[in-house]
């Protein structure tokens, strides 16, 4: 009986001692990944294809624009890989020095559209926006769609004549919305984001007169597990990721 007993009480105490150790392994086996809002639908598919290629693995994704996500880097979260929608963002974060410079990519090339809601009345030209009520685009200072439609609007311009009846947007995604749920007339988003809402949007016309809408990525250097960070990186350059990219109709650089 005290045999069994002492048995029973050194197992216990294994079991105890080891229970951190089984945490920091089980900590250490995650990935956490901060994207632009309009890579929510595609990087939910890559992660789970990275973790199936890492057993063991959870990948979390955390998505916003792009200015929130590097403002919550700076501000440190703990976070492994960035990709922002734009240049000036990562520009910010190389300055910065929360993510790594030489490990930054440009990963894929997207474009701007205008939108309306399904069925709705459609502008001949850009400058037809005028006679529209209300018109979403993505806030410029956070927002790279809604600094790139900025950019488009002033070349055009129309910016200024269009103050009193722009809504803006926390995010791309928050414009397509608007736009598909008729809250308002039109809306400025990625040709990406358009597509993820087919049924219940019209692209009326690609807008012009602004950048090249270039995705950078980049391992965070203040991040947790910098080496499973660019692994992940270099997941998102190959052949079989850039077929699920460009499945949702993203294009390479």
């Amino acid at each position: 009986m005290k045999v069994r007993g002492f048995a029973s009480i050194v197992v216990l105490c294994y079991g105890m001692v080891c229970l951190p150790a089984v945490a920091d392994r089980a900590q250490a086996a995650e990935v956490v990944v901060s994207a632009a809002a309009s890579l929510s639908n595609v990087f939910n598919e890559l992660k789970a294809l990275f973790e199936k290629q890492h057993p063991g693995l959870v990948a979390h994704c955390n998505y916003a624009a792009s200015g929130v996500l590097f403002r919550h880097i700076q501000e440190g979260a703990p976070v492994d890989v960035f990709a922002a929608a734009d240049q000036i963002t990562m520009d910010k974060a190389v300055a910065a020095g929360v993510v790594d410079a030489a490990s930054r990519r440009d990963f894929v090339r997207n474009s701007l559209v205008l939108i309306v809601p399904r069925g709705g009345k459609r502008p001949a030209a850009l400058a037809d926006l005028t006679s529209f009520a209300r018109i979403a685009v993505g806030a410029p200072a956070s927002v790279p769609a809604g600094r790139y439609a900025k950019e488009a609007l002033q070349k055009a311009g129309l910016w200024d004549r269009l103050q009193g009846q722009l809504i803006f947007g926390n995010n791309v995604r928050q414009v397509l919305g608007y736009v598909a749920q008729g809250e308002v007339d039109a809306g400025l988003v990625y040709a990406t984001d358009a597509r993820q809402q087919a049924a219940t949007v019209d692209v009326v016309m690609p807008v012009p007169g602004h950048g090249p809408v270039l995705y950078p990525i980049a391992v965070v250097s203040t991040g947790k597990d910098p080496a499973m960070g660019q692994a992940f990186l270099d997941f998102v350059l190959t052949p079989e990721a850039g077929a699920v990219l460009a499945g949702y109709g993203f294009e390479r650089p």
